[in-house]
């Protein structure tokens, strides 16, 4: 068995990742810690848990981490970045859902972030999680960099169209909604069901954090610097992101071409769902599962749009991280995660 740590178990990413990794075949969960929540049963804060684990949380220990395989960062950004150099010189493996590790360049991470990069030495050496475009790096890789769940979703859609050269590098345009869990568990008024219910606003028109992440993973597929305009949206939703994706192709492409170049990058792809050319996916569709369902239009010639959902807490955070981890330690890459999604 894996023995594996999650560190930060009490926000929504973290609770998701013990919902899945639980009643993973290969996985035992060994500790779980909470610096706010230290000596309190899991199962008191998270009922849907209650028969599944009697463990407590502990205080995050470096000294007790390293003994363990692996060990998932559900923290707020700056934390695995401290920790991680300890436990990566003792052979355990580090997947960290932040954006610690995403960005390649420290000055960058700084601008977006806030914070200065305290082991810039390793970004190098970090594997870019998402599995259907960098699995054989995530499997040789000690430090994996969990994206993003707009970025997870946004990258998935355009990807094979940037990387067959068939696409504009300028002029993409990333219109997304997300579900207010997206935002995370802390107090805010913005997130009241009084202020967020009945209501969609868009926020960081003029600049996310999730743009860079996005424009260096697309750019390193594409082989150039990509331009892309990214808009969010706040839905009155808890789970779900919904990507519209508008791309302009350099020649015509009938839509049987267009279908097929997305089913020869997918095809053999479990997680990836690519329905008939045309369909509208729905978030509804994805909700508690590890897919990120596809559709391609192709509204006036060479116009393309890619529409893609995904839930954020699953293929967006925690069942990706897992994925990750199936792929790090040579498991199925379907192991803990064949849940099928909740419907209604």
């Amino acid at each position: 068995m894996i023995r594996v740590g999650v560190v930060g178990g009490t926000g929504y990413t973290g609770v998701e990742l013990l919902r899945l990794l639980l009643p993973h075949p290969e996985v035992e969960v060994a500790l779980v810690s909470s610096r706010a929540e230290a000596g309190q049963r899991i199962d008191e804060i998270f009922p849907n848990l209650r028969g599944h684990t009697d463990l407590c949380f502990s205080l995050p220990d470096t000294n007790t981490l390293r003994q363990l395989d692996a060990v998932f960062f559900a923290t707020p950004h700056g934390v695995a970045m401290e920790m991680a150099p300890a436990l990566l010189a003792a052979g355990t493996r580090v997947i960290d859902l932040s954006a610690d590790f995403r960005l390649s360049d420290p000055s960058v991470y700084q601008h977006w972030y806030g914070l200065a990069h305290q082991c810039p030495e390793l970004l190098s050496k970090a594997a870019y999680g998402l599995p259907e475009l960098f699995g054989p790096e995530i499997a040789r890789s000690s430090l994996i960099a969990n994206p993003g769940c707009y970025p997870t979703a946004v990258t998935l859609g355009l990807a094979p169209l940037l990387m067959a050269g068939w696409a504009d590098s300028e002029g993409l345009i990333a219109d997304c909604k997300s579900g207010a869990s997206g935002a995370g568990r802390s107090a805010r008024i913005s997130l009241l069901l009084t202020e967020s219910g009945d209501n969609v606003a868009a926020y960081g028109v003029s600049g996310h954090r999730h743009r860079p992440e996005i424009e260096e993973t697309l750019g390193r597929l594409a082989g150039q610097p990509i331009q892309l305009q990214f808009t969010p949206h706040l839905m009155p939703m808890i789970r779900g992101i919904h990507a519209t994706l508008y791309a302009r192709l350099r020649s015509p492409r009938s839509n049987e071409e267009l279908q097929s170049l997305f089913q020869e990058c997918y095809g053999p792809e479990p997680f990836v769902d690519l329905l008939p050319f045309g369909s509208h996916p729905s978030t509804r569709s994805v909700r508690g599962a590890n897919i990120c369902r596809l559709a391609i239009h192709q509204p006036r010639p060479g116009q393309v749009l890619v529409l893609a959902v995904i839930d954020n807490l699953v293929k967006g955070a925690a069942g990706q991280a897992i994925q990750n981890l199936n792929h790090s330690f040579g498991l199925p890459i379907t192991a803990g995660l064949e849940q099928i999604a909740l419907l209604p």
